[in-house]
């Protein structure tokens, strides 16, 4: 595959919307714009910024960083806590802006789209040319504000590097004919799927830099990663086309899906916590009744602040915002359901046995995640029907929460947490509407 010269052209356009959550906010907010922003999940210190602003980073605070940290380091920081409706509209208004140049072949995550360039678009000037369209057309029909960088390359992988090498507002090509070369100065972390573990690991293997990388043959790149994964890299880094460039890999049906919230200093109570886990159900079943799914299993998950005298006497673990927590998790399984009243029934079972004691008095962190999914095609119906309705009774509440927004109609029990527990955006998943709200 890589023996024979390559034409020079791009075959891929990666696009990198730039502090995508924190430009919003500035977009929303002229005010904010040319000032220190960070996005967070919620007001409090002990949490994390989940985006910063181009003026926020170059300040040293970055997604990751603490707030507490953030407002040392800039007292004067702009905090706002994340929107999830207002970046699901505007990751789908930036969706057709791009389109009015150029379809979209995949959507990678909430900030990232990918172009795939056909025929005479794949001539380096034409390539670049409506690269250029893009961003004029997001800057016109979406907002100033607004900035990507583009990475154009022969495939994806490459593309999504390149994007990654100018920021903000960059805009840089990789051809056939300058690969490897052009990429053995970045760092092994620069490579899309090499997180910390996996650098160690390399690390421990004699491969530190990118050029100790490049210098291995197919065969070594193999043995490297002891898998196939070996061998796409090594087409990868010098232009060639493995044929799935990096796409996931389908694994047929959807396992799972669920909400998990990191709570307000107001909610970490353990009322406060039962609100909040009953409304990550109620969003979790409505999810699954629009998805068309039932589900035979449920998992929740706690976490528990400590204070230092409790983590240096038990054995923790310190959450990425920097809390030092204890953890503590059950699944349940039960015969296949799609209802909220009967989930409700199964989460009860479960917050009955979450652990009690001086350790376990603050949670910080609810989860709730439904599994064993299975189509409603193959589900088989009950001999007997439900004398309650309460399938009727789900189907019912679906078509007001749907018009009015999700919350509308609820169970008492997470009336408490009715407007807490906003949906968080997680970058790697596309939010859907359902009616006039995203999940």
């Amino acid at each position: 595959m890589s023996g024979a010269p390559q034409p020079d052209r791009f075959g891929f356009l990666h696009i990198d919307l730039n502090s995508f959550f924190a430009s919003v906010e500035q977009q929303l907010h002229p005010e904010y714009r040319n000032r220190p922003v960070a996005v967070v999940p919620t007001m409090a210190d002990t949490t994390c910024c989940i985006a910063a602003s181009y003026e926020a980073k170059a300040l040293g605070i970055k997604t990751g960083t603490q707030v507490g940290e953030a407002k040392q380091r800039c007292p004067e920081i702009v905090l706002i806590e994340g929107n999830h409706t207002e970046y699901a509209k505007y990751s789908k208004a930036i969706a057709e802006a791009v389109e009015l140049c150029c379809p979209v072949a995949h959507t990678p995550s909430i900030d990232e789209m990918v172009c795939e360039l056909m025929g005479r678009e794949q001539e380096p000037p034409r390539a670049r040319r409506i690269a250029l369209d893009i961003k004029q057309s997001i800057y016109k029909n979406v907002g100033e504000a607004l900035r990507c960088s583009i990475g154009m390359a022969p495939n994806r992988y490459l593309a999504k590097i390149a994007s990654d090498m100018q920021k903000p507002d960059g805009l840089i090509g990789l051809l056939p004919s300058q690969l490897p070369r052009a990429i053995a100065h970045l760092e092994l972390r620069d490579l899309p799927g090499v997180g910390a573990r996996t650098e160690v690991r390399l690390n421990n293997k004699g491969i530190t830099t990118m050029e100790q990388l490049l210098a291995l043959d197919r065969n070594g790149m193999h043995k490297l990663w002891d898998s196939v994964w070996g061998d796409r890299l090594f087409h990868w880094l010098r232009g060639d086309d493995t044929g799935d460039d990096g796409a996931p890999v389908p694994s047929g049906i959807q396992k799972s899906l669920g909400h998990s919230h990191i709570m307000a200093p107001e909610f970490r109570t353990d009322a406060g916590a039962w609100a909040v886990a009953n409304k990550l159900l109620h969003k979790a079943a409505m999810r699954l009744r629009m998805e068309k799914f039932y589900t035979g299993s449920m998992a929740v998950t706690i976490r528990y602040q400590l204070t230092r005298q409790q983590a240096e006497q038990m054995k923790s673990k310190r959450h990425f915002s920097g809390i030092k927590h204890s953890g503590w998790g059950m699944e349940a399984r039960f015969r296949e359901c799609q209802d909220t009243l009967t989930l409700l029934e199964v989460l009860r079972g479960i917050w009955a046995r979450r652990p009690q004691g001086e350790a376990f008095q603050k949670p910080f962190f609810v989860g709730v995640t439904l599994r064993d999914l299975i189509p409603e095609n193959e589900h088989q119906d009950e001999l007997f029907p439900d004398p309650n309705n309460r399938t009727q009774l789900s189907a019912t509440m679906d078509k007001l929460n749907l018009k009015y927004g999700h919350t509308t109609l609820h169970f008492a029990g997470m009336l408490p947490a009715r407007e807490s527990a906003p949906t968080r955006i997680a970058f790697t998943q596309i939010p859907v509407q359902y009616g006039v709200d995203y999940m």
